[in-house]
């Protein structure tokens, strides 16, 4: 994993001036590659490189060059296969470096554009053809690592990293309100889209995934050439079930040996699911010795994953850090707009702030690991979704559900005929009058989840181990894998993907049936999902809702949100238990803090102030460790014990909307911040009326006939915002 900057002019030579700007790109993605800086000039070109050395870390600076010299090359990520292309050279090659992406130099050489073809793994490429004046910039099949460009005048601009092309005082940084709002990633409709992955900014464009953008550096004529695409999911191998579960066997065990070699160590993030605990287990048993990095919050303790997580490593021999994030883990305003800024994407959310935190503290507690083996890229090819899509439990609901996308998203291509499909008693037309709807809508869905795992996965993984300095490894993303899932014929989909059966039995040979069996669960979704949301509504809250107001305040945001109403959509949020429009709202104030620091860059992440780091609980038995689990959970916002007086603080009190409504409203400060609804939440607004300053919980408990679990949640919310407290104990 490594940092690329890079500039070219059209027609021209760059002179000395180019160094300092290509030394500012460089230093914009110095967290990317923190154990070498090189920079080079030469003609039309300057490249700025960033190293985190996992294979050859004594030989494997760039910029990397052909024997003739006339291809200089810097790249981002691993070619796992590069001992495989060096032997095809039949030993006439010399090769100057260890790195294993000095190879894709000498392959450009011989083969010109298809020098990619045959390569395996995760790259980000950009070269300089010295003969042909060409800059050719490359990413491997999945779009693992990223490469953005553009252009200013007769400058092209290139980095790992959208910062390091503004560094360029020319460069547009107008986010694209409309593109962004518009994308089905964004505003999460229920249709199916294949459409090219965003980058949330005008005129900023990504090199898409599988394919080569090539710039003619004498015209400036820009062309695209796509070396791997998707596969049609049509299949078409003629092979048994027990074949095709043999052969995703043996190539996913390559693909996780292939991941996990490094000159460095790798650890993995454990989620307690059956993808991670693959890895985790095809690799110890490779002889990897991996820590394992778990979140322990109050939604993956409820939704089991915490337990399961530690039960994995344990039957494996693997040590497990238990990270935990307490009701109190709310990130700082200044914490969340430095990962914003790191990882450009309004889509920035609870996960990533997790994933980001398991980072900083592995690299507390491991300060030579390198790189993190992951599960991700599974579900999207594999069957991972058919559960949570289906409308009935088994693999015709999962048809049905798909089926039932696909028909949206053809009434989205063609709203005009919308009306006739929304009557209350369904569809009044056919699907023949839907001409875009496909008969197998299997292979749109896989298109569309592709997609997603670019513009969502494949982004957040890569910026958030990139800030610490460690590379995400994705065994599950191999193309040979895909490749082979495609090929299965749409008859045997049922046998092989539904709940994912392909892979739990490719690896019940290393895991328990408890694990290998254990059903799908999104991770901190599920039971709990509602400590979750809650803390990032206190985020959004917190500071006078600082951050809220700092995004309606950006240049953009005044001419496309309406204050008013996410004002009160805050409001709203802050009354409900389980708050899941958080995730849609974060992502407008997202785009609002963006335009604001894109118009006025931040510090770049290198220089960013430093934040405490988590840290982990101690885990060894998990029945005699459990209640233990539990009170660090909530020692950060305790709710209060049973004996103990509850009273509104001096700025708050309950206020009734009128006599023998069923809506209350509680004031702060005079204003009017939580409403009570007996309709929506009886247990709740039936305590709430009894609290006076007088009885203990436990008698206002007694005098509703409710028990403290039922409002415990509120009750720890209400009093980490000092709008309740407790008095004296009885």
């Amino acid at each position: 994993m490594c940092g690329l900057a890079g500039l070219a002019v059209i027609g021209g030579v760059l002179d000395a001036t180019a160094d300092t700007l290509i030394e500012r790109m460089g230093r914009a993605v110095a967290h990317r590659g923190p154990d070498a800086y090189q920079t080079l000039r030469c003609g039309p070109v300057a490249l700025g490189f960033r190293r985190l050395a996992l294979v050859g870390p004594s030989s494997g600076d760039q910029p990397l060059f052909s024997e003739d010299e006339n291809v200089t090359l810097i790249a981002n990520g691993e070619v796992y296969n590069h001992r495989e292309l060096e032997r095809g050279f039949g030993g006439q090659l010399r090769l100057r470096t260890q790195s294993d992406c000095e190879i894709l130099a000498h392959l450009y050489a011989r083969d010109g554009l298809r020098f990619l073809d045959e390569a395996n793994g995760m790259y980000a490429v950009a070269l300089w053809d010295r003969r042909a004046n060409r800059l050719v910039l490359g990413r491997d099949r999945f779009g693992v690592k990223p490469l953005y460009y553009t252009r200013v005048g007769d400058t092209v601009l290139f980095a790992s990293e959208i910062k390091a092309l503004f560094e360029h005082p020319g460069c547009r940084r107008d986010v694209d309100w409309a593109g962004a709002l518009a994308d089905q990633s964004m505003n999460i409709a229920p249709y199916l889209t294949d459409e090219p992955v965003t980058t949330w900014f005008k005129d900023i464009h990504l090199v898409p995934a599988g394919s080569l953008v090539t710039i003619d550096l004498g015209t400036g004529r820009v062309e695209e050439h796509s070396y791997w695409r998707l596969p049609d999911f049509a299949g078409g191998l003629d092979l048994s079930d027990a074949e095709f579960t043999d052969a995703y066997r043996d190539l996913l065990a390559d693909s996780v040996r292939a991941c996990s070699t490094a000159d460095a160590e790798l650890g993995l993030f454990l989620s307690g699911g059956i993808d991670s605990a693959a890895v985790a287990a095809l690799s110890a048993r490779q002889g990897t010795n991996l820590h394992t990095f778990t979140v322990m919050n109050g939604s993956t303790l409820a939704n089991g994953d915490a337990e399961s997580a530690h039960r994995i490593a344990a039957d494996l021999g693997l040590p497990n850090h238990q990270v935990l994030f307490d009701q109190a883990a709310v990130p700082e305003a200044e914490q969340w707009k430095h990962l914003l800024w790191l990882l450009e994407t309004p889509l920035c959310g609870a996960e990533q702030y997790y994933k980001y935190e398991l980072y900083r503290y592995a690299k507390q507690v491991r300060p030579e690991l390198r790189g993190m083996l992951l599960g991700a890229g599974s579900d999207e090819y594999n069957g991972g979704f058919s559960t949570i899509m289906s409308l009935t439990p088994d693999w015709s609901g999962f048809e049905a559900g798909i089926l039932q996308m696909a028909r949206t998203s053809a009434v989205h291509r063609d709203p005009a005929m919308g009306s006739w499909w929304e009557s209350p008693e369904g569809p009044l037309l056919t699907d023949r009058m839907l001409p875009t709807l496909p008969e197998d809508p299997y292979p749109q869905f896989v298109a569309w989840r592709h997609r997603l795992l670019q513009q969502y996965n494949c982004w957040h993984e890569d910026r958030t181990a990139a800030g610490n300095g460690v590379e995400s490894r994705v065994p599950f993303l191999d193309h040979r894998l895909v490749e082979l899932l495609s090929g299965i014929p749409a008859a045997r989909r049922e046998n092989l993907l539904w709940q994912k059966k392909i892979l739990r039995d490719a690896v019940a040979h290393v895991l328990p049936p408890s694990i290998a069996q254990r059903p799908k669960g999104p991770f901190f979704y599920g039971e709990g999902v509602g400590f979750t949301h809650s803390a990032f509504v206190r985020m959004l809250d917190a500071g006078h809702q600082s951050l809220l107001e700092e995004a309606l305040a950006s240049p953009g945001a005044k001419d496309v949100l309406r204050p008013d109403a996410l004002r009160s959509m805050l409001r709203r949020l802050k009354t409900e238990s389980e708050p899941w429009d958080v995730e849609y709202m974060l992502r407008l104030v997202n785009l609002g803090l963006l335009d604001t620091m894109a118009r006025s860059l931040p510090v770049v992440p290198l220089e960013a102030p430093a934040y405490s780091i988590r840290h982990a609980v101690p885990v060894e038995d998990w029945e005699r460790d459990a209640p233990d689990v539990t009170t660090w959970l909530t020692a950060g916002v305790d709710a209060p014990g049973t004996d103990q007086v509850l009273e509104f603080s001096e700025t708050a009190e309950l206020v009734f909307a009128a006599q023998e409504s069923d809506l209350m409203y509680i004031a702060v400060d005079g204003a009017f911040e939580y409403v009570v609804n007996a309709a929506d939440d009886p247990v709740w607004s039936t305590f709430i009326r009894q609290v006076d300053g007088k009885r203990t919980v436990g008698e206002v408990l007694r005098t509703c006939g409710c028990s403290f679990e039922s409002v415990q949640d509120n009750l720890r919310v209400l009093m980490s915002e000092g709008v309740l407290r407790a008095g004296v104990t009885a």
